[in-house]
């Protein structure tokens, strides 16, 4: 009678877990989110919700980007977290976003989320611009400290300057949208365009993600890289001799938000993720990589990044982005494509 009981036993345990299985929801989350930050997230909210697997679809942001505008007659993803803002004015403008209030909308700052009601997309954190700027390098090629965008034009750096490409990643975008709007657009013809044609003839090379650029001036491939506050933080903090620059005209820069994607058949769980992703626990979370969360008082000051960085960020209009994101990106292409890094 023993082993029966035993086999009982052993047969409900099972059926419990095939079912507990069975009620498992697989999320399909598009993200441009570094991948040293992705496990962290993921294993918070899978305290919270067991029961929810993210299944991850990462890339650069420009490259996720066209991805789901790609896909926009055939969607794949359920939820999209951790890309750029002005990206998902883009996906709204073009009616794929599906708009509800996280439980904790009410704690996240008017400046950081879409303004209607409820909002299509949120903020989670910033990311500003920075130039990691090798002084081991600098010393050897008599190069000085920069401290403006303006100072990156002396002959000194020519050859010596990498940024990210715009089309593919956020970074590089949100910097060309900030020189834009401190310079002049004009339909290619302002003061913006003249800076980024200036710019040009130093760069070495524009790279397909925001990160490689401070990762080059890191390992002393490059002086100077244009890039994101996040990556300068941690590449300093690991010990590289590099020095951030902010510079003194004013920072581009951009959110990661926070969107469910219009027609998933997971709105259930994508709903859970979002309540998750707006809440104290999930913004702790993010204050540890950014200075700046869209919950304010929460990010605990990060060393390197100075006190007064959310008052050096230029006003940016996201919806202006959107609208004018494809008349920037194929003006930027025909001048200054010939120096980007190789496609994948």
């Amino acid at each position: 009678m023993q082993p029966a009981k035993h086999l009982v036993a052993w047969a409900i345990g099972l059926a419990l877990a095939t079912g507990a299985h069975a009620q498992q929801t697989d999320l399909t989350v598009y993200t441009a989110l570094e991948t040293d930050q992705l496990k962290a997230y993921q294993e918070a909210f899978n305290k919270v919700h067991p029961d929810i697997a993210i299944k991850w679809v990462r890339d650069s942001t420009g490259v996720v980007t066209a991805k789901l505008l790609a896909e926009k007659g055939n969607p794949q993803a359920d939820v999209i977290w951790g890309v750029a803002a002005s990206s998902l004015a883009l996906f709204d403008k073009n009616g794929m976003l599906e708009a509800y209030a996280p439980a904790n909308l009410g704690a996240i700052q008017a400046q950081y989320r879409d303004k209607k009601t409820p909002p299509a997309w949120w903020g989670m954190d910033v990311f500003g611009a920075v130039v990691c700027f090798n002084t081991v390098e600098a010393q050897k090629k008599n190069i000085p400290l920069p401290t403006t965008w303006q100072d990156l034009l002396k002959p000194e750096f020519k050859g010596q300057v990498v940024m990210p490409n715009p089309a593919s990643s956020g970074t590089g975008y949100f910097d060309v949208a900030a020189w834009l709007q401190l310079w002049g657009d004009e339909d290619g013809k302002g003061g913006g365009w003249k800076y980024m044609d200036a710019l040009h003839q130093n760069i070495a090379q524009y790279t397909h993600s925001g990160s490689k650029p401070c990762n080059m001036a890191a390992s002393g491939e490059y002086v100077a890289g244009i890039s994101f506050e996040y990556r300068g933080h941690t590449n300093k903090a690991k010990g590289a001799p590099i020095e951030l620059v902010f510079p003194k005209e004013g920072l581009g820069w951009d959110l990661e938000g926070f969107a469910i994607y219009k027609g998933t058949k997971k709105l259930d769980a994508a709903k859970k993720l979002a309540d998750w992703a707006s809440s104290k626990d999930a913004m702790v979370l993010y204050g540890k990589n950014f200075a700046v969360t869209a919950q304010p008082g929460v990010a605990p000051k990060l060393q390197y990044i100075p006190d007064d960085y959310e008052a050096r960020l230029i006003k940016m209009d996201f919806d202006q982005s959107a609208a004018s994101r494809d008349r920037v990106l194929a003006e930027w292409t025909r001048r200054y494509d010939a120096k980007s890094e190789a496609k994948k």
